[in-house]
């Protein structure tokens, strides 16, 4: 069972400046609920009870946020605007924080939870996609129950965009699943295909292994896509077509979109 999670959020969201100076972009607000409240809200409906959350030293804003406010609390209580409380409520969840010192990549962030998931299977959520509708980590938990493999989350993308994502290769097995047998990061032409991963993964322990293995690639950081693709040569992984709506808040337009299609909802 996949009950523990990780979301790196120690990264300095150059693609949201000059807001994320003073602004985490986890931190972005969202119909009056910051993003990483949606990215852990759909790992609780997935099922998951702990959650290890990556962050840096910029980024204390995420751990008050899902602390208790007693001073707050106890004036709404002192006011009389004790119906205030439930908004002050966050997700009810096991939530513990490391740093990531040094800006090295996602890959190295996700090597930092080694000691949290132990010899578990874990999950990974990016914060900075949001999914509407259907919880995308719980459809790759369905699938990781059926086949003990790890999962990554993909949609399908246009081929002009694809430059902006890493790409799977892949044959399909069945109905929105497919085997990866290759993934290439920021395809600049020739994608291998129009499935863009969209940051949502199930890992074995053994990632880990991996990662530890890796020399600094571009930026000098660890690169998780290179990872997966040394995996790849031991271990089944297996792509899953999100049926959610899906948003990249580090995209203007689509941070926009998000806050539009929660108000109609």
């Amino acid at each position: 069972m996949i009950k523990k999670a990780v979301i790196p959020a120690a990264g300095y969201g150059t693609r949201s400046l000059p807001i994320t100076k003073v602004i985490p972009k986890e931190m972005f607000p969202i119909c009056g609920k910051p993003a990483i409240h949606y990215v852990v809200e759909e790992a609780v409906a997935s099922g998951i009870e702990e959650i290890l959350i990556i962050i840096s030293r910029t980024k204390n804003l995420i751990m008050d946020y899902f602390d208790h406010s007693l001073e707050l609390e106890a004036f709404l209580e002192r006011v009389n605007k004790t119906h205030l409380l439930k908004k002050t409520e966050v997700p009810n969840v096991s939530i513990q924080y490391v740093r990531q010192s040094h800006a090295k990549g996602l890959g190295d962030a996700i090597s930092l939870a080694k000691s949290f998931t132990g010899e578990d299977p874990f999950a990974v959520l990016l914060p900075d996609d949001i999914f509407l509708g259907t919880p995308a980590l719980s459809e790759l938990i369905e699938v990781y129950n059926k086949s003990r493999a790890n999962v990554i989350a993909v949609k399908e993308v246009a081929e002009q965009h694809l430059k902006d994502y890493g790409v799977i290769k892949g044959k399909q097995t069945s109905e929105g699943i497919y085997e990866i047998s290759d993934l290439v990061e920021k395809p600049a032409s020739n994608p291998p295909s129009n499935l863009a991963v969209t940051g949502r993964y199930i890992f074995t322990k053994n990632i880990y292994e991996k990662l530890n293995k890796l020399n600094p690639g571009k930026g000098g950081e660890i690169q998780l896509t290179d990872a997966i693709k040394d995996i790849l040569t031991e271990e089944r992984c297996l792509a899953r077509i999100s049926s959610g709506e899906r948003f990249d808040i580090g995209k203007e337009e689509e941070y926009i979109k998000l806050i539009q299609a929660i108000y109609r909802t």
